[in-house]
């Protein structure tokens, strides 16, 4: 009744979407402009302007990625327990818009390593509880779509915010505070649209809380697991986008082109996650995501063959289209096979799972492009993917279809 209430006309494409999630959407959306705004200048911040050495930067980074990790378990188990999601959610981006003036005022480098734990609890906080509620308010039949939105509008916002960075950098004289001063009014707009402009189900208000026990994982179910694993294997293929940069750099693109990287993936990324979620839903999840694993097969091998920059920036456009095929989808998968009683707890694990695949593949990708070369990571990355489809398509022909 809300989704045909809250879309379009009968024929419009977006008419089982409800408000509330595109409410979420663009929540998504304002924080990771302000967020991009920051995070694209905070390394240079953190290296002349506080002082610190590159090891620093990376050992912040580096903690601050595993502080996210801990807190999304915790917020989505927390959001079954109480049977509230909003509020968490709220807690999450309201904490990280807190953090932006404190990044703009910072003077030494324990404020600016502090705002930045900051900014990652609240992320933690808001994820799980944020994707259970999508959940929540969605007809079943629009599940993939209204994750896919999601999904695209939060990666627009993810070259909106660095592009808006460059411009202000140009307009300000090179003034990073400056920019961190103007990541305040986006931040602001997500919470305040987040408070007035979504509104959880009355039946979280009215039910008692439900007693979590240990032994309710038993309830996740053979299929969530799979999805698990199937999500770690996407991370442990593609590890950390930073080595399209590297890649890209490695072969002759200009320092000053760099941002170009990201704003190309994105682009393909936010263009194709809302298509890719609304054919999901009619053509079935698994599909997607084996022609996500086939589309990072192909840019794995471009990149690992690229001679020249064209080819680096095929690689690039290919790696976001992996990334919209397989990211919104797989969210819709947690949300298909989670109870709906733990779906908080489920994304909360998989976020965990999948985040400490992507550190681990990282750090082996690292590893593998110092002993052997650039080309070496993407061409184990293919390699992995390949054996990831494989064991798919073996379950399905095995009838243990997800």
């Amino acid at each position: 009744m809300i989704a045909q209430s809250n879309g379009l006309d009968k024929g419009g494409k977006f008419r089982n979407i409800p408000r509330g999630v595109w409410a979420l959407g663009f929540v998504s959306l304002f924080m990771d402009i302000s967020s991009e705004m920051v995070h694209s200048l905070l390394p240079v911040f953190f290296v002349s302007v506080i002082g610190m050495s590159y090891a620093a930067v990376g050992l912040v980074e580096g903690i601050a990625q595993a502080i996210a990790l801990g807190t999304k378990v915790f917020s989505g188990v927390l959001s079954d327990y109480l049977g509230r999601r909003k509020s968490l959610a709220l807690a999450g981006y309201g904490l990280a818009a807190l953090t932006k003036p404190v990044f703009a005022l910072a003077s030494t480098a324990g404020w600016i390593i502090s705002a930045r734990f900051l900014d990652r609890v609240g992320k933690g906080i808001r994820g799980a509880p944020r994707d259970a509620l999508i959940a929540d308010i969605t007809p079943e039949a629009a599940r993939g779509a209204s994750y896919g939105l999601r999904q695209s509008l939060d990666s627009a916002g993810a070259f909106i915010g660095p592009l808006i960075a460059l411009m202000l950098m140009a307009l300000l004289a090179g003034d990073i505070r400056a920019v961190f001063w103007f990541a305040v009014i986006p931040a602001v707009i997500s919470v305040l649209v987040l408070w007035f402009g979504v509104h959880e189900p009355r039946r979280h208000s009215d039910e008692s809380k439900p007693r979590l026990q240990l032994k309710d994982v038993k309830k996740l179910g053979k299929s969530y697991w799979i999805i698990v694993l199937i999500g770690a294997a996407l991370m442990l293929a593609g590890f950390s986008e930073a080595f399209l940069v590297l890649r890209a750099q490695q072969i002759g693109l200009r320092l000053s082109l760099i941002p170009m990287v990201f704003i190309v993936m994105n682009v393909v990324y936010t263009l194709s996650a809302y298509p890719a979620g609304l054919l999901s839903d009619r053509a079935g999840r698994p599909s997607l995501i084996i022609a996500g694993f086939i589309v990072l097969i192909c840019a794995d091998i471009v990149l690992a063959l690229a001679d020249g920059i064209w080819q680096v920036m095929l690689g690039v456009v290919l790696w976001g289209l992996y990334m919209g095929l397989t990211q919104g989808v797989l969210t819709a998968l947690v949300a298909d096979k989670a109870p709906a009683e733990m779906r908080g707890t489920a994304f909360g694990v998989f976020n965990l799972v999948s985040g400490i695949a992507l550190l681990f593949a990282s750090a082996i990708a690292g590893l593998l492009w110092d002993r052997l070369g650039p080309s070496a990571p993407f061409l184990a990355s293919a390699i992995l993917a390949t054996i990831a489809l494989s064991g798919w398509v073996l379950l399905s022909r095995r009838g243990k279809r997800i």
